[in-house]
């Protein structure tokens, strides 16, 4: 009998402290809250630790992926154009 009532004074001492600690996030959250002016001041300052790239750098990238999209394309085609034409072999139909 004395582990029942240990075991419902933890399981009663461990709910409490969740209470407090979502009503701490709670109230937390209600003091992080700013204004809109003071979020758009922390995006320019996030803004300006930016590093950007230089224009070089900017075609370069722009390159790559065009490139990269293309390859994709075609494998993706070469890929859909042999299983139709397994298919075709298989199912024994004809266009």
């Amino acid at each position: 009998m004395a582990k029942d009532n240990k075991k419902k004074s933890n399981l009663k001492d461990t709910r409490d402290k969740m209470q407090k600690r979502q009503q701490g996030r709670s109230q937390n959250a209600k003091r992080k809250r700013g204004s809109f002016i003071e979020y758009l001041k922390n995006v320019r300052l996030e803004m300006r630790k930016v590093v950007w790239p230089t224009k070089q750098e900017l075609w370069q990238y722009a390159a790559l992926v065009v490139v990269a999209c293309a390859f994709f394309a075609i494998a993706f085609w070469a890929i859909d154009t042999g299983f139709l034409a397994v298919l075709k072999q298989l199912l024994g139909i004809s266009m």
